[in-house]
């Protein structure tokens, strides 16, 4: 009971438990059918025939699925009361009346809700196009790195949200940045926007990550009046095998993963989210670790650790990450995001989800 979208349109996917309850409701209609044909004269339970265009109507994106439908129901009244002369003539008339307005606002809504999937659909294109130009896929590798990103926005809609990264080669190295500006919507966009804008100029000039970490913390202080800040990990991986630098600005440690074990590589010191600085008097500090050959680093957001399943737990990302396989951070990521769906279950996401993954081949 599934038909193709219109053009344009992606295929209409059920899920299954809608699935499941649209095949009790059409069994239940056949067994009304059986039983109508089976009470005799005197009594009859065509009415229900009306629901045939609404069930089907919710499982197409095309009008003409439950007129058609529509009309079947329609000769099915016919032939079950044309032999039944004991019916009132106000049931006559009520019947097929009932059926046919059933059908055609079934119609009507399968045409409106196309309309709304359209829309929806342009919408998301263009986030998509959005996405693709604010935050742009590094390569998949750069020197001794291999790299993959992922972003799963919480409203599908949307497409993008608060959550930003970046990488950018320089004469310095690798500088990455990956972090989530607070709150949502077009607002948190917008700073996420102002946020990757002066850290790919920043990124080029600026040496030292805690003087980087303070140009984007100013750049947040200065936006007029909306107070946003942002949690971010800045990175900087030398060329060469000076150790690599992370400034944690607020946010989730990363993850290093070693020889089969996962570790939380937490900051010596704290620092404030980017646009906090002025509140808290803080410095940026940097942390540094000494990577070696086959290390994976991975970088998260909340979106991802405080994942909640259905009895409220967060998903124990640390926990997990040793028995999620891949041949490479792409793989990788994708097996950390089909766990965290299966934790999750129907319920979805809550918040935006951004991770990046690095591995050191040599």
């Amino acid at each position: 009971m599934s038909a193709d979208g219109p053009d344009g349109l992606p295929p209409l996917h059920l899920p299954r438990r809608t699935r499941l309850l649209l095949y009790g409701a059409l069994v239940l209609l056949v067994a009304a059918v059986v039983a109508a044909l089976a009470l005799g004269p005197g009594a009859t339970l065509s009415p229900l025939l009306a629901v045939a265009p609404v069930l089907f109507g919710a499982t197409t994106r095309k009008a003409r699925v439950p007129l058609l439908v529509g009309a079947a129901a329609l000769l099915a009244v016919g032939a079950l009361e044309s032999d039944n002369t004991q019916l009132p003539l106000s049931v006559r008339i009520s019947v097929p009346v009932t059926v046919l307005a059933a059908t055609l606002a079934s119609a009507a809504s399968v045409v409106l809700v196309a309309a709304r999937e359209r829309q929806l659909y342009q919408v998301r294109t263009v986030a998509e196009a959005a996405q693709r130009a604010l935050l742009r896929p590094p390569a998949e590798r750069i020197g001794p790195l291999r790299l993959a990103v992922r972003y799963v926005a919480a409203t599908a809609e949307a497409r993008i949200g608060g959550d930003l990264y970046a990488v950018v080669e320089t004469r310095f190295g690798v500088r990455i940045l990956l972090g989530d500006v607070q709150g949502h919507g077009l607002p948190a966009v917008e700073t996420a926007a102002d946020v990757l804008g002066v850290f790919r100029e920043a990124a080029r000039t600026e040496p030292d990550p805690g003087r980087l970490a303070e140009r984007l913390d100013a750049a947040l202080t200065a936006r007029p009046g909306d107070g946003r800040f942002a949690t971010a990990l800045l990175l900087d991986v030398p060329a060469g095998r000076e150790p690599v630098r992370v400034v944690n600005c607020g946010h989730p440690p990363p993850l290093l993963r070693r020889a089969g074990r996962v570790e939380e590589l937490a900051p010596t010191v704290p620092a404030p989210p980017l646009g906090l600085r002025e509140l808290t008097g803080e410095d940026y500090s940097a942390s540094r670790f000494e990577p070696g050959p086959g290390d994976l680093l991975l970088l998260h957001t909340d979106g991802v650790s405080e994942a909640r399943d259905s009895g409220g737990r967060f998903y124990p990302l640390a926990e997990r990450l040793p028995g999620l396989h891949g041949t490479s951070p792409a793989d990788l990521l994708d097996a950390v995001l089909a766990d965290v769906r299966g934790w999750v279950g129907d319920a979805g996401l809550a918040d935006d989800a951004a991770l990046l993954a690095l591995r050191w081949d040599h």
